[in-house]
């Protein structure tokens, strides 16, 4: 058999000065050795530079428009909440005089209270209701896929939508609402115009809307528990009560403090429903944060003393955010056994 040729070899300079110190083999060193040379590192690999200015050019927009409108608004308030400022005259700085006005203020004390007493009744109440109709629809039933669309419908309206649709229903004189009761023989009652039923009207409102969001979220996570546990309880005997108790919720916990978070900041930032249908009243038993905030700013023209006002509410959500992030954290940690280390 004819021996093969033996192949042509340059020596590693003229190699390294014809191929820009690449292996010839590789594929990509031809494309590579054409660059320009002040694309090329010394060994050989290309800058990334140019790709950096691209990426930098396409961010830059979404970049500017994160910047101002979130971060510099931020900025600016938090130093307007230290200045008496009407939005026409020159502002003048008054420091801690609009934090030391709100803890005197009478109305915002009764926002506080409205506030909290409305995220007391909503949050706890959408999210058991959610996990409830969750159970429902999360088994096989003819029709559920209609049952599930209805339920999650009413969340995906607008609450101004929905504030309009129910201030019709709900009038005192031409009301549907008092016109079925009438209907029962039941007195009329007075719903959104009444200072001891607005705020609960106010919260059966959100729930008929709200808890469709914990319906879907808790569908969504008990269609992911393993069908394997639930099999092995009740091979062990366990009923509906013990499967939901010692299976089902254990595995739904993250959820429930995801939810928990999620539906408490919506509780205390509340304010288009109440500027729809209330505007605070009557006699100041709707009037929530937001609604307080807004007030002062855009109708008494006290912008300084909003933006305080502002601020108090963003170290409560701060407050909850981390308070429930540490608890979470803590019921993580693993329980040291007794004797593990014997």
């Amino acid at each position: 058999m004819p021996r093969l040729p033996a192949p042509l070899t340059l020596p590693d300079a003229a190699r390294d000065r014809r191929t820009g110190g690449q292996d010839p083999g590789d594929p990509a060193a031809g494309a590579r050795s054409r660059l320009p040379g002040f694309l090329r590192r010394p060994g050989g690999s290309p800058l990334r530079r140019g790709e950096s200015v691209t990426a930098w050019a396409f961010i830059a927009p979404a970049v500017l428009i994160i910047l101002g409108l979130s971060i510099v608004p931020v900025g600016w308030s938090f130093l307007l909440s230290f200045q008496a400022d009407d939005l026409v005259t020159p502002s003048r700085w008054v420091g801690l005089d609009n934090y030391r006005a709100l803890r005197l203020d009478p109305h915002f004390s009764q926002a506080v209270r409205n506030t909290l007493l409305y995220t007391a009744l909503y949050v706890p109440l959408s999210i058991v209701l959610g996990l409830a109709l969750a159970l429902v629809l999360n088994r096989r039933i003819r029709l559920v896929g209609l049952y599930r669309t209805l339920i999650f419908v009413p969340f995906v309206i607008s609450a101004t939508a929905q504030g309009v649709l129910f201030s019709f229903i709900l009038d005192p004189e031409f009301g549907a609402a008092n016109s079925v009761l009438h209907t029962l023989g039941i007195s009329p009652q007075g719903f959104l115009s009444d200072p001891g039923q607005a705020l609960l009207v106010l919260v059966a409102i959100s729930l008929w809307s709200g808890t469709g969001f914990c319906v879907v979220v808790y569908l969504a996570a008990l269609q992911d528990v393993e069908p394997s546990l639930i099999e092995a309880a009740r091979l062990d005997g366990a009923g509906r009560w013990h499967l939901l108790r010692h299976v089902k919720l254990p595995a739904l916990t993250p959820v429930s403090v995801f939810l928990l978070v999620w539906q408490t900041i919506n509780a205390l930032q509340v304010f288009d429903l109440v500027y729809v249908t209330t505007k605070g009243g009557p006699l100041g038993s709707t009037t929530v944060i937001v609604y307080f905030i807004w007030e002062q700013a855009f109708k008494n023209f006290t912008a300084g003393y909003g933006a305080a006002a502002a601020y108090v509410l963003a170290v409560a959500l701060g407050v909850v955010t981390v308070g429930t992030r540490l608890v979470r954290r803590r019921s993580a940690r693993p329980v040291p056994v007794e004797g593990a280390d014997k």
